[in-house]
């Protein structure tokens, strides 16, 4: 049963997926890298591939282009790529430690919970069934399907979805892309500091806090709302 307000209102938390639920750098790096490779472009820094983290693909593989890089194209290898990764037997795409447990936390208390990430549904679909997840979340809010962030649509749908304010809407996330997307939709904003950007960052981009653990996490969303 979810949690009111004291005006009667449910509550919603909504996740980030890369850098907030998964550790999936790794996997995101390689791909990049491949698809650069693929078209003979000048392959990005790692650094730079983390910080385009969280967009969709074809505004990350834009934003990373240079020289002429042919970008459509490199975004098809990039899918192709993750997608033949995906399938491996050895891919390795973990939850972040204490993940399972403030999920647990969060749904006992009654939170709504939702998700709102860069990844296609596809991804985020086999992402969610190869940890156990699927049933976890009420709303689920793609780039495929959305503007990318840091544009609100996607936290803006999932309150639609759920018939939550955006006074009792918390979206948790590793990047100033999600603070930004927090902001704009009128949410409050928790940034986790195991992700791809910076505390500082997300603190400018607009977090009303930080968590350095996810063990800390449950209990930062239920004292926000």
């Amino acid at each position: 049963m979810p949690i009111f307000a004291t005006d009667g209102r449910p509550r919603l938390v909504v996740f980030d997926c890369d850098g907030t639920l998964v550790d999936s750098q790794h996997a995101i790096l390689a791909c990049m890298r491949d698809a650069f490779a693929a078209h003979g472009c000048a392959v990005p820094e790692d650094a730079a591939i983390r910080r385009v983290i969280g967009l969709s693909l074809d505004e990350a593989v834009a934003r990373l282009a240079s020289n002429g890089a042919p970008a459509a194209r490199v975004a098809e290898a990039y899918r192709e790529a993750f997608f033949a990764m995906r399938s491996r037997p050895d891919f390795h795409e973990p939850l972040f430690p204490g993940v399972a447990a403030a999920l647990d936390a969060l749904d006992s208390a009654g939170l709504l919970l939702g998700v709102a990430t860069g990844k296609a549904r596809r991804g985020l679909l086999a992402t969610l069934e190869r940890h156990g997840l699927s049933n976890r979340f009420i709303t689920l809010q793609t780039a495929d399907s959305n503007p990318g962030k840091p544009h609100p649509a996607m936290v803006l749908r999932a309150m639609a979805e759920t018939g939550v304010d955006p006074d009792h809407t918390v979206v948790v996330g590793d990047t100033s892309f999600d603070m930004e997307m927090a902001r704009r939709a009128g949410a409050r904003a928790v940034g986790v500091a195991w992700g791809y950007h910076a505390g500082p960052d997300l603190k400018a981009a607009g977090a009303d806090r930080i968590v350095e653990r996810c063990e800390e996490l449950a209990d930062c969303v239920l004292g926000l709302l």
